[in-house]
């Protein structure tokens, strides 16, 4: 089955949508979502009932506010469904603390060390997911043990027990501008996870057209939000029989 994943970027308590990966453009999801007319983050799980959500926590992840900000509002939509939490972890500390709240621990490149990871998926296997923070064709990382090239990190990961690999294009994120196909297709191929794209889906096509790339799912906000994506894939994901 292909996981479709409720991407919700949550700042003060409130999901906020994207554009570009600038988190200074972010504005409130009920600002353009032709579904909300509110962006409390427990009135959206209630409505959609997805079957899977990925946080970020934008205040921890920007170092604005308290960074027990959005604590409890998180732990609310865990008891809900299945949570993937990333909130800029660089130890095994704040591993913890978000395996504590949330079902699966999101580490990016953006903010890891590649020690963390390693120690921190041997010791949570199936838990720990990384996201591979891409812009302008380049890994984000603050770890120089991180190579700044998307398959030489990929081949490093592959020796590690993660629960999937979240390739996240952050040109792309919120701007439904599709995505680079033959990338994606050489990504699959070099790695041994579950791979999961983050940024540029515009449609139900798209979501088809990773599937046959080998994608084993896609995390989406904008186009949920502009009724591109059908809202029941959230709950079931998508089946070959649904094509």
């Amino acid at each position: 089955m292909f996981r479709v994943v409720l991407v919700m970027d949550i700042f003060n308590c409130s999901v906020v949508l994207a554009k570009g990966g600038l988190r200074e453009n972010y504005f409130p999801v009920s600002d353009s979502s032709i579904i909300f007319s509110n962006s409390n983050p427990l009135d959206i799980v209630e409505l959609l009932r997805p079957q899977e959500v990925y946080i970020a926590d934008l205040n921890v992840l920007q170092q604005k506010g308290p960074i027990e900000m959005n604590v409890e509002i998180i732990r609310k939509v865990s008891l809900r469904t299945n949570t993937m939490l990333d909130f800029g972890i660089s130890s095994l500390e704040e591993v913890d603390k978000a395996l504590s709240i949330a079902s699966t621990a999101v580490i990016g490149t953006e903010t890891g060390i590649l020690s963390v990871i390693k120690d921190a998926s041997f010791g949570n296997p199936g838990r720990i997911s990384v996201s591979v923070d891409m812009k302008h064709g380049r890994v984000l990382r603050k770890d120089p043990a991180i190579p700044g090239d998307l398959f030489e990190i990929v081949k490093i990961l592959n020796y590690f027990p993660l629960k999937d690999l979240i390739f996240l294009d952050l040109d792309r994120v919120g701007t439904t501008s599709g995505f680079d196909s033959i990338l994606l297709y050489k990504l699959v191929e070099h790695s041994s996870h579950i791979v999961l794209l983050a940024g540029g889906v515009r449609n139900m096509e798209d979501l088809f057209t990773l599937e046959k790339l080998g994608i084993k799912g896609a995390l989406v906000a904008t186009a949920v939000h502009s009724g591109q994506i059908f809202l029941e894939v959230l709950n079931s994901g998508i089946k070959s029989d649904d094509k």
